[in-house]
C-alpha cells in the first residue's frame, strides 16, 4: 500500500485536548506520525483506515470532521515541483538593462523614417 496523509480538522481548545488528540490518532494501526497544524491534524501512514480514525477521535473529542485523504507521494512530487519553480523564477528574474547610447548633436525630435 501506498502512504496516505490524513487532515483531519478538530476542536482543541487546550493543550489536555491536543494531547489526547495526537495520542488517539499515533493509537491506530498504521500511522507512521502526526502532527498538529493550528486547528488541524494531520495523519501519515500506510493502510490507515480514515473512517476508522475520524471515528475514534469523534468518540474521545466530541467533534472530527475529515478534510482530506491524499497520498504522501504527491505531496513530495508537488514540493518538488514548487521547488523547481522558484529556482526557474529566481534565475528567469534577472532580465539585462537596456543600453540606451546618446550621441551628442542628434535630434530626437526628427524621423527619418517618415
Amino acid at each position: 500500500m501506498a502512504k496516505q496523509k490524513i487532515v483531519l480538522k478538530l476542536y482543541m481548545e487546550d493543550k489536555k485536548k491536543r494531547t489526547k488528540a495526537l495520542r488517539t490518532a499515533v493509537g491506530v494501526s498504521g500511522v507512521e506520525s502526526a502532527s498538529l497544524e493550528e486547528d488541524k491534524i494531520v495523519v501519515v501512514g500506510e493502510g490507515i483506515d480514515s473512517i476508522e480514525l475520524t471515528m475514534m477521535l469523534r468518540k474521545r473529542m466530541g467533534y472530527a470532521d475529515l478534510v482530506s485523504v491524499t497520498s504522501a507521494d504527491e505531496k513530495d512530487d508537488q514540493k518538488k515541483k514548487q521547488e523547481e519553480t522558484i529556482l526557474s523564477y529566481q534565475f528567469g528574474a534577472i532580465k539585462p538593462l537596456p543600453v540606451v547610447i546618446h550621441e551628442p548633436g542628434y535630434d530626437h525630435n526628427s524621423c527619418i523614417i517618415m
